[in-house]
């Protein structure tokens, strides 16, 4: 059998880094011949995800990690705008990527059987160096089709108008893969964000999906049934999720032996579980309405509360057991809810989820968060931060019909207080009144599961993917 080597970039951020591993393991499980090669960039500000690189490639033998060479990182200002600042910093890995992708391709053992590089979108400025060695170039993308729509329009409607959301009179957007015209409020704030450079970084990232040659997109067909053939080879081939999770530096881990504990002797389905992603910070005014929502809710809680670094207190310890992070919560609401509801940092998302005790999940949107709520069948009520997340809970809640709408423009870059009454009006409504949200998200759970198995929509359309790469990689030798 022929063998087929992949090069897999990804992003240096926690939630483009764990899908592409397991993306990769995934594709190792579905054809023996394929052996994959990671060049991993540094991540600036975690280095924890380097022991889970390790810890995930290290039992896989068909897999190469190459750790790339330092990179300082750019300017602090440029973090302004943290998509700019990330495709700046990856941008600065190229003259490195060109020298190891020579190095493979040059190597007499393994030249003939290179069939692609695979990267992460924010890695856009490396197909140019998988088109110098003839070697096609695929996108991985971390979200779903959605976004994907959005960034193949995206370059279209610059060239219409020639300037940022912030300055344009579109109220509402046609999209590719979208039934509903989508609402500029909702789009990514890097694309209202000219003077700080997130515009022209967006642009810039979108135009790279038309120079790849696919796209892998971290979806499966029953849940977004969007036909981009048309204009390019796409594959769904989610959902791509780490059921496992992984240890986080700065887990409680003596807090959880108790919170599971408490939680194995909850009703199903009766506890809401409040958590808002690696970024998920909150200042201490909406900490504390989210707190009197969870006790005039009357509901079950667990939540991860994490202080934004605007909090003197937050900033010294994310651990709300202390005694000074619990002078943040109203008075005597840690005892008025003791035996209903858990207050706690870091929190394991994907293990909690799991949990049958679970019964909503209020979440910032994040596209991997979706997936893993949909995988295990928990609704989620919708509060967006930054990022696509805005876009992400327009799709599931107005295109979808997955989730409840707690805010869908809510945004990071410019806060306001959301009041508990809107909170908690959320909360009931996920954990009694939207039956018919929590019925088709367990049924979106079944179609999830049946995507990825052998005949599934998902498993054929990597299948598909391979075929490809062994029909290209065959054209390209003769």
């Amino acid at each position: 059998m022929k063998k087929l080597e992949l090069i897999f970039i990804p992003a240096p951020g926690i939630g483009h880094l764990v899908s592409t591993l397991e993306f990769t393991v995934r594709l190792l499980d579905h054809d023996e011949r394929l052996f994959i090669t990671v060049l991993a960039i540094k991540a600036p500000f975690a280095a924890h995800l380097d022991s889970y690189a390790n810890s995930i490639l290290s039992s896989q033998p068909r897999i190469t990690l190459i750790d790339l060479p330092h990179v300082d990182p750019p300017p602090p200002e440029l973090l302004k705008s943290v998509e700019h600042f990330i495709t700046a910093y990856i941008e600065s890995h190229v003259p490195h990527v060109r020298g190891v992708v020579g190095e493979i391709v040059s190597s007499s053992s393994r030249s003939d059987s290179v069939a692609s590089v695979v990267l992460d979108f924010f890695c856009e400025s490396m197909i140019s160096v998988a088109k110098e060695f003839g070697l096609p170039s695929y996108i991985y993308l971390t979200s779903n089709a959605g976004f994907l729509g959005l960034m193949l329009e995206l370059p279209n409607h610059h060239e219409r108008s020639q300037r940022e959301f912030l300055k344009s009179s579109d109220p509402e957007l046609l999209l590719p893969g979208f039934v509903n015209p989508v609402p500029v409020s909702v789009l990514p704030g890097a694309l209202f964000d000219g003077e700080h450079g997130g515009y022209s970084a967006y642009i810039k990232l979108a135009r790279g999906f038309r120079e790849c040659d696919g796209i892998l997109v971290n979806t499966f067909a029953e849940l977004e049934p969007s036909d981009f053939s048309s204009l390019l080879r796409v594959y769904n081939i989610g959902p791509v999720l780490n059921l496992k999770g992984f240890p986080h530096p700065a887990l409680d881990w003596i807090q959880w032996d108790d919170i599971w504990k408490w939680l194995d002797e909850q009703p199903s389905s009766s506890v809401v579980f409040l958590c808002f992603g690696s970024a998920g910070t909150f200042g201490e005014a909406q900490a504390r309405e989210i707190a009197v929502a969870l006790e005039q809710s009357g509901k079950s809680f667990l939540w991860s509360l994490r202080l934004s670094s605007d909090s003197e207190k937050g900033a010294k310890n994310n651990n709300p057991a202390d005694s000074e992070t619990r002078m943040i919560l109203p008075e005597g609401f840690l005892e008025r809810t003791r035996g209903r509801g858990v207050v706690c940092g870091w929190a394991p998302q994907v293990e909690v989820l799991a949990h049958p005790a679970i019964g909503g999940f209020v979440s910032h949107c994040g596209w991997n968060s979706i997936v893993e709520s949909l995988w295990h069948g928990v609704p989620t009520a919708t509060w967006p931060k930054y990022a696509e997340q805005q876009l992400n809970a327009f799709r599931m809640v107005k295109e979808l019909g997955l989730a409840v709408e707690l805010r869908l423009d809510y945004r990071d870059s410019a806060p306001e207080i959301v009041a508990a009454d809107e909170i908690e009006r959320a909360v009931r409504c996920l954990m009694d009144g939207e039956k018919e949200v929590a019925k088709k998200v367990k049924a979106m759970k079944d179609l999830a599961r049946k995507a990825v198995m052998e005949g599934g929509s998902s498993f054929a359309s990597i299948g598909r993917f391979i075929e490809d790469l062994s029909h290209d990689t065959l054209l390209d030798k003769d």
